[in-house]
């Protein structure tokens, strides 16, 4: 078997990290364009979205160059799995101690909007993008992220398709809505071994019936904007509320609040965690 050549390392102690990841990359200009990703993704830089940004070029001259060229390549055409990658990054998280997840942590759900121009990019399309605060063309993504108050990372992420790209819309079998998406990703983190004590989303979440019955299939405990702490109790009547209906917890747990309409978690003494909202004064 021929020896795979070697791969110009990432910056510092970045190349021990991106060498953790080198056996789902199977040429060498793979390995070089991970690295060269994830040196865009975490060096000092502004637009850090922007493929010249990331390459380290000009905004407009440097869009014909080599290292934009080669990282467009990398993104869009190289045949890697990038839920591979995303695969291998959970399990480093698990294997650290300062990282690794535990019964006392919370998944929380959010979604993220951008701007898009045009019709031909997937899941694109007229949507309320919370980003800005109105409804605009773009492309939002449902995600999920494990927290207990001294760390927070992304756990899964899937773009959100609007109803106009199905034959059927709304009734088309393929058509998920955002509550739907984001019960399976909370599940998906579950079975990743991403355990946690609560559920928490915003009031978009908690409105929906299937949110909560799609939750309650996994044993998912959850928070919503009502709050009250989700606790033991009968299956929903009819007529409850939807704020109000009870999931089953694994264990009695601090009250868990998802305030307003932005995602958040606070402890039992009211400690605001990372990423949280203000509280009014």
């Amino acid at each position: 078997m021929t020896a795979r050549r070697p791969c110009p390392p990432a910056p510092g102690p970045l190349e021990e990290y991106a060498a953790r990841f080198d056996g789902l990359f199977f040429s060498l200009a793979q390995r070089r364009g991970f690295r060269e990703y994830l040196t865009g993704l975490l060096a000092p830089r502004d637009r850090n979205k922007t493929l010249t940004c990331l390459a380290g070029a000009e905004p407009m001259a440097g869009v014909g160059g080599l290292l934009v060229q080669r990282l467009q390549f990398f993104l869009s055409e190289s045949p890697w799995e990038a839920e591979q990658v995303n695969d291998r990054r959970l399990e480093l998280l698990r294997e650290q101690e300062a990282t690794a997840p535990h019964d006392g942590g919370v998944i929380v759900i959010d979604d993220s909007g951008d701007r898009k121009d045009g019709t031909a990019t997937a899941h694109v399309g007229r949507q309320w993008l919370g980003r800005y605060g109105k409804t605009d063309n773009g492309i939002v993504t449902v995600t999920t992220v494990w927290t207990d108050g001294r760390i927070y990372y992304p756990l899964h992420t899937q773009p959100y398709t609007p109803a106009h790209h199905f034959d059927r819309g709304r009734a088309d079998p393929a058509f998920r809505t955002k509550p739907q998406i984001s019960a399976a990703l909370v599940a998906r983190g579950k079975e990743a071994g991403f355990a946690c004590r609560a559920v928490v989303a915003d009031c978009a979440y908690s409105a929906s019936d299937d949110w909560y019955l799609a939750l309650r299939m996994p044993g998912c405990p959850t928070s919503s904007h009502s709050g009250r702490t989700a606790a033991p109790g009968p299956a929903p009547a009819s007529r409850t509320p939807r704020s109000m209906l009870p999931v089953p917890w694994p264990a009695p747990a601090p009250t868990i609040r998802a305030t307003g309409c932005r995602s958040s978690a606070t402890s039992a003494t009211d400690t605001p965690r990372p990423g949280g909202p203000r509280r009014p004064a």
